[in-house]
């Protein structure tokens, strides 16, 4: 197995929570805030310098307003399609 930080799916995670966080029309400050964490954090979680873990991430869409089963769902089928699809390139 390789290392996620630079893969296309480490790509879309960052990006769901992204558009998670802005979907709450939250600033990266609000969110850390309503976390209890330091704004940093939600910076290296966007940026790819921190890995989200499961419990983080449902922390993440709760805060945001959003149902965590369902967003990860809905990541976990793009992740799927994004392996689907580098299977057929190979």
């Amino acid at each position: 197995m390789k290392k996620t930080i630079h893969t296309r799916q480490s790509h879309c995670v960052r990006a769901a929570l992204v558009k998670l966080r802005q979907r709450a029309r939250l600033t990266q400050r609000q969110l850390a805030r309503q976390l209890g964490r330091e704004h940093s954090l939600i910076s290296r979680l966007e940026l790819g310098e921190r890995r989200v873990d499961v419990v983080e991430f449902f922390w993440i869409c709760q805060a945001c307003g959003a149902d965590p089963v369902r967003t990860a769902g809905s990541l976990m089928r793009q992740l799927a399609k994004i392996q689907a699809e580098s299977l057929d390139s190979q």
